[in-house]
């Protein structure tokens, strides 16, 4: 008989409910108090924007305000927590015509698998639960998965894309162990530093771990510094210079031309990648071709002026390599052919299957070069 009773509490407690996330008393950790990653500068003006605050009276202010966005950065911890949610302020609650509001201004959940495969959880919808009574809130709650098994795990949050963070806390159970885990995953010893457009800063994944630069973290267990700037990837000297500060920087990928006139790739290429290159001679450079867009096979400017621009791009490398330039690397975008076909939102900005091409593209290269 007390055998019996034992085995009923044991089916019991196999098929409790799990605590319900209403019912779990929360600790809400500070995402400074575990590892920020893929940020390139720490002197800029909030915690999670992207480019010194010293450039702000020198780049144009629709430059300055779109990389105030949070695209790329993301906080790595370790813990053994039941229940795994967070909270962030919003810098705008902004919203996008062409864009879901998961990447624009959502967080990705993701969690180690074995030594190298990153799984994604869970995706929070960055609904403000007090907008009614508090106008002027802009700080989004959410749970991201209940009734995990209670052991140790790395994991990963991306932040939004398109849209800024002023704090973000990683809340999980009282008592739960939280670190900042395991630095070798995520290699804080790799860091790849990425400068380019709309496409480049995320433009449209539908959620933030979509994002290129994030593929291409994971895949090369390597930080990726994003530095696409919507609308603004022209190559300016200022930006070179500031990217040429950054420590301990393994590759560059420069992908500008998306963002550029003829005239633009024409003339500013070769100074923008020199100001690298003379900073930084045993670092590789990659220079990536701006891609096809669809609507160019069949509308006759954009089929002969897109060429045209990557052409003058080219032009450059060749004179950087003539000049004696050796550690330059030129990717051209007739492996984005798929993205072509099917993987835009609009016919310029990428979906996630557009962004899964382009890693396919650029991974390889990435790994032949570094040696990773």
């Amino acid at each position: 008989m007390k055998r019996l009773f034992s085995f009923i509490v044991v089916i019991t407690a196999l098929f409790a409910p799990a605590l319900a996330a209403d019912d779990v008393q929360w600790q809400y950790t500070d995402a400074q108090d575990l590892r920020i990653i893929n940020k390139g500068w720490d002197n800029t003006l909030r915690a999670y924007t992207r480019i010194p605050a010293y450039l702000e009276d020198s780049v144009r202010k629709e430059l300055w305000e779109r990389s105030q966005c949070s695209s790329g950065i993301a906080v790595r911890f370790a813990t053994n927590a039941r229940h795994i949610g967070v909270r962030y302020e919003l810098l705008w609650n902004t919203h996008l015509i062409h864009m879901a509001d998961t990447g624009l201004k959502g967080t990705d959940l993701y969690i180690l698998e074995g030594d190298s495969v990153w799984r994604h959880v869970n995706t929070n919808r960055p609904y403000i639960k007090d907008k009614d009574t508090n106008p002027d809130s802009h700080w989004v709650e959410s749970t991201y998965v209940d009734g995990l098994d209670g052991q140790m795990h790395e994991y990963m949050i991306y932040f939004p894309l398109y849209d800024g963070v002023n704090q973000l806390f990683v809340k999980t159970e009282e008592g739960a162990e939280i670190t900042a885990g395991n630095p070798r995953v995520i290699d804080r010893d790799r860091r790849i530093v990425a400068y380019g457009t709309s496409i480049l800063q995320g433009g449209c994944a539908s959620r933030t771990g979509m994002c290129g630069t994030n593929i291409i973290s994971r895949e090369l267990n390597s930080e990726v510094v994003n530095v696409g700037i919507s609308g603004e990837g022209k190559m300016d000297f200022c930006m070179a210079r500031a990217m040429a500060q950054i420590a301990d920087v393994d590759l560059y990928l420069i992908d500008p031309v998306p963002n550029c006139t003829e005239m633009m790739c024409d003339t500013l290429t070769y100074d923008f990648i020199k100001i690298l290159a003379d900073a930084h001679p045993d670092t590789p450079i990659v220079m990536l071709e701006g891609p096809i867009y669809p609507y160019a096979r069949y509308e006759n400017f954009f089929s002969t002026y897109l060429p045209k621009k990557n052409a003058a791009f080219r032009r450059n490398y060749e004179r950087l390599v003539a000049d004696g330039y050796r550690n330059i690397y030129y990717v051209e975008s007739t492996g984005l052919d798929g993205v072509e076909d099917d993987g835009t939102v609009d016919g310029i900005h990428l979906t996630d299957l557009g962004f899964r091409h382009y890693a396919n593209l650029i991974v390889p290269h990435l790994r032949r070069i570094l040696g990773w």
